[in-house]
């Protein structure tokens, strides 16, 4: 179905006009290799807060929640709850002390921590793939959004998002995005906020008869009995620690000021998303009331307002959300773009360069490696068939939290940390979360409790990494790195007085 709206149409371009003119204005203030790595450490906590919504309220925020909640009721508000709660835990655990590792990116972070190549490149892989699998959901969402409003191919909607977050990267890096990502989140917000404002009045003055569909709406903790119960806890567990994960989070904190910024940036971003995310379970209620089904699930936010509101009205509604559904697009996927491109920069185009005598580096090597970040995942997102964006998302979350999450929380609090456990920590939560992806998004579904254990396998794979990682390391006691306590004192040193130490 199209809904053949120009103002929709109009809306995304716009959209990805404003989105181009903004990073190209950003590129003014773009000179240095630490400008595109992290805009110089100078990034204040109030647009550094709007930058993180931008990118952070992805496709799976602004139209999976409300899907969610039209299939499966009030049970599904645990995504938003996860993705906001998320935040506490990095405030608590990890956004200070990352911020005074002084690192670029978390594998940066792996190595002074641990002062091993191995572990490096294992993270350096991670990222990677965390990255690209987070890509996915935002791509295949453009295709759809861009098949709906005009009827066009499936693979113009990827290509549209490569080809602009590109541009932006490139030119750039993290001080140009940080200025889209902060526009992009107040767009998101406001494209959400009016719309809902108008339909609930519309509802509000209906007075047809209107039939709920049945949901089990009064569930909060899932239905399906030990099943649903396990679902809806490892949902809980993925989305509460995957955050602190995910690369193009992680990264951000690096863009700070020092430790403190850190932390006023992280309140200031739990404002921000508990504001937006009293907004998407609206509109799955609405569908419900109006006739949606679940074949709306993915679109049910831009459809609604055709479904409500006849006329121009509803097209204007339906163009201002097609305008924050592509800005959540292209926020998050330059996010992802930014976090990869680092990777992919500093692991492995700047060491191939300098093995075959090019003296490309820096800047130029960036630039490179963000043609790879981007282009692969829009290759492969042609490729696969689309799965729903909040559980594309879901699985990322997964990932992050099996991973990256036991490193971190260990490697900041815990002293006898070693590589060995490191290392084996991470592969065991790489290679279990990667059955997991693959037997997901395949659709191997055998009927049986596999299908639920490796849908979200968050409640078996962040206890077996946590366990793995700090078992080893137990047993190997006496590859604790010499200098860990003097990097200890310094992630956990209060700025006033180590702000002399970097």
């Amino acid at each position: 179905m199209s809904l053949d709206s120009a103002p929709a149409i109009i809306a995304v371009v716009l959209v990805s006009l404003a989105t181009l003119t903004i990073g190209t204005w950003g590129l003014r203030f773009s000179r240095t290799t630490s400008d595109f790595y992290v805009a110089s450490r100078t990034v204040r906590p109030g647009l550094n807060a709007s930058a993180i919504g931008g990118e952070y309220l992805s496709a799976a925020s602004f139209l999976g929640i409300a899907g969610l909640v039209l299939v499966e009721g009030a049970e599904m508000l645990w995504y938003p709850i996860g993705w906001t709660a998320g935040y506490l835990v990095l405030l608590v655990l990890v956004a200070a002390p990352l911020r005074r590792s002084g690192a670029y990116t978390l594998p940066d972070f792996a190595e002074a921590r641990l002062g091993s190549r191995q572990v490096r490149a294992m993270c350096a892989l991670l990222v990677v793939a965390i990255g690209w699998l987070y890509l996915l959901p935002q791509l295949q969402g453009a295709g759809i959004t861009l098949r709906l409003i005009a009827d066009a191919p499936q693979w113009v909607g990827p290509v549209l998002v490569g080809g602009v977050v590109l541009v932006n990267v490139f030119a750039g890096g993290m001080r140009s995005i940080t200025f889209v990502q902060a526009f992009q989140y107040w767009l998101k917000l406001t494209a959400l906020l009016i719309p809902a404002a108008v339909l609930l009045v519309v509802w509000g003055n209906d007075g047809a008869p209107r039939t709920v569909r049945p949901i089990e709406w009064s569930l909060p903790l899932g239905t399906g009995g030990v099943e649903g119960l396990y679902l809806t806890y490892s949902l809980i567990l993925a989305t509460f620690l995957g955050t602190m994960g995910l690369p193009h989070v992680g990264v951000r904190f690096y863009t700070n000021p020092d430790g403190r910024a850190a932390r006023r940036t992280t309140l200031s971003v739990l404002v921000l998303l508990g504001i937006f995310y009293l907004l998407p379970p609206i509109y799955g209620a609405l569908g419900s009331v109006y006739g949606a089904t679940p074949k709306h699930a993915d679109t049910l936010v831009l459809v609604l307002p055709r479904l409500m509101v006849d006329g121009i009205v509803g097209e204007l509604l339906t163009g201002l959300l097609c305008a924050g559904a592509f800005a959540a697009f292209l926020s998050t996927s330059s996010g992802l773009a930014i976090a990869v491109s680092g990777v992919v920069s500093q692991d492995v185009v700047t060491p191939l360069l300098r093995r075959y005598g090019h003296g490309i580096g820096g800047v130029a090597a960036f630039r490179i490696a963000s043609v790879i970040a981007v282009a692969i995942p829009c290759v492969v997102a042609l490729l696969t068939p689309g799965v729903g964006v909040a559980r594309g998302v879901a699985l990322a979350f997964a990932m992050a939290a099996s991973t990256f999450c036991p490193l971190l929380i260990l490697g900041i609090w815990w002293r006898r940390l070693t590589a060995p456990g490191a290392t084996a920590g991470l592969t065991v939560g790489f290679l279990g979360t990667t059955v997991a992806v693959v037997w997901t998004l395949a659709g191997w579904e055998s009927g049986s409790w596999w299908d639920a254990a490796l849908a979200r396998p968050a409640a078996w794979s962040v206890p077996l990494a946590f366990a793995t990682m700090i078992l080893v390391s137990l047993s190997t006691g006496d590859r604790v790195p010499a200098h860990t306590t003097r990097l200890l004192v310094r992630l956990h040193t209060p700025e006033p007085t180590s702000s002399g130490v970097r």
